[in-house]
């Protein structure tokens, strides 16, 4: 309970961190948007406002000539002033007055665009090192929002895998202890009956044979011998499904072979295996893990999968072992959590103590295949 509350107590603490660092991250990025629509509109008034400047320069520029032209022409009719009548000196006087009051508007137009100009461009060098550092410090959220996500998924997978492996070992355990009650079981019920039934018959026969009852005899010890070869095959039996003997005595290859057939017979399901690269013994302890993954993967396959073939690949190549075990089953969701999964979790423990790597494939419908391949150097 406590560890639960803990886990979501942690879980809190990262969320609440990355929720922080990405509003920080979507407050830059709509600071630096805005900056941006404010950098387009001031573009675009710069624009016009540089037009607005030349145009009223050439304006001015040409309105100035008129007005020195004007001027000349004042003053001719002041100097002679005699050769022209009154009305036409007011019209001289009057039309150079308003052509230099609307040239000094221009010029102090001019010089109000000219500051606007310049106070633009200023603004719209602050608003670009503005937007440069906001994209920058976006960016640099960016990353340390990716390491805190991908650290903080490593601590979680971290977390998950160790709690993952105490529920291994825990199952491990239980494992072991109902082996035992089992073995226990299977004794009781087979062999240690079969031996109390020896002892009686035994008991018997030695009757029959101070009666002098031969045949009797004969028939009782025919018995004894049936009830011994029984109890052998139990004895045997029980010892198989500890540690094969085929495993020691034969090898890798024929004792699959044999554990596939048995397999195949007693659940009526097609299982094929095919074994490539040269037929040879190996390390014990290859031939003990490949045996228990295919032991493992076939009574998976068996269980879970409801397939009606299963195929079984294995190649000893001169630098590694390569198994492949494919089934038309119905297949799952590797990427869905599955709760007591310790049979995978198992076997991927077992591929990486040999330093191996196994991949598991599958699609609801479509099946499952597992793939091992363990690197291996020749002894």
């Amino acid at each position: 309970m406590a560890q639960r509350i803990s886990e979501r107590a942690l879980d809190y603490i990262i969320n609440e961190m990355i929720e922080v660092v990405e509003n920080s991250k979507d407050e830059i990025f709509n600071i630096s948007e805005e900056a941006r629509t404010e950098h387009e509109h001031l573009v675009k008034e710069l624009k016009e406002t540089k037009i607005k400047v030349a145009q009223h320069i050439k304006d001015g520029d040409e309105l100035e000539q008129k007005v020195r032209f004007s001027r000349r022409r004042l003053a001719e009719v002041s100097k002679y002033f005699d050769r022209y009548s009154e009305t036409e000196i007011r019209e001289v006087y009057e039309m150079t007055h308003a052509m230099q009051t609307k040239l000094a508007m221009l010029r102090q137009e001019e010089s109000v665009l000219r500051e606007k100009r310049d106070d633009l461009e200023r603004r719209l060098v602050a608003l670009g090192q503005t937007i440069k550092r906001a994209e920058g410090l976006a960016g640099k959220i960016s990353v340390v929002l990716n390491y805190l996500q991908d650290d903080f998924q490593q601590v979680n997978e971290m977390l998950e895998e160790a709690k993952e492996k105490q529920e291994f070992g825990l199952k491990i355990i239980e494992a072991q202890e109902e082996e035992r009650r089992k073995i226990s079981r299977e004794i009781h019920d087979g062999p240690a009956q079969m031996l109390a039934n020896i002892l009686l018959r035994s008991e018997l026969v030695e009757r029959t044979c101070r009666n002098r009852d031969v045949e009797q005899a004969l028939e009782e010890i025919k018995s004894v011998r049936k009830m011994i070869r029984s109890s052998l095959y139990e004895v045997r039996r029980i010892i198989y499904d500890l540690r094969p003997m085929a495993l020691d005595d034969l090898g890798l290859i024929p004792t699959i072979k044999k554990y596939v057939a048995t397999i195949s017979d007693y659940n009526e399901i097609k299982i094929e295996f095919i074994s490539m690269g040269e037929e040879k013994r190996l390390h014990q302890k290859y031939e003990i893990a490949f045996f228990r993954l295919v032991q493992e993967a076939l009574q998976n396959a068996v269980k879970h999968a409801e397939a009606s073939l299963i195929q079984v690949k294995l190649e000893i190549g001169k630098s590694s072992l390569t198994m492949i075990i494919k089934d038309n089953g119905k297949g799952f969701d590797p990427t869905m959590k599955r709760d007591k999964s310790f049979g995978l979790i198992g076997m991927r423990e077992r591929v990486e103590m040999l330093e191996g790597e196994m991949e598991i494939s599958s699609k609801i419908g479509k099946g499952t295949t597992i793939f091992i391949k363990v690197p291996y150097t020749s002894v």
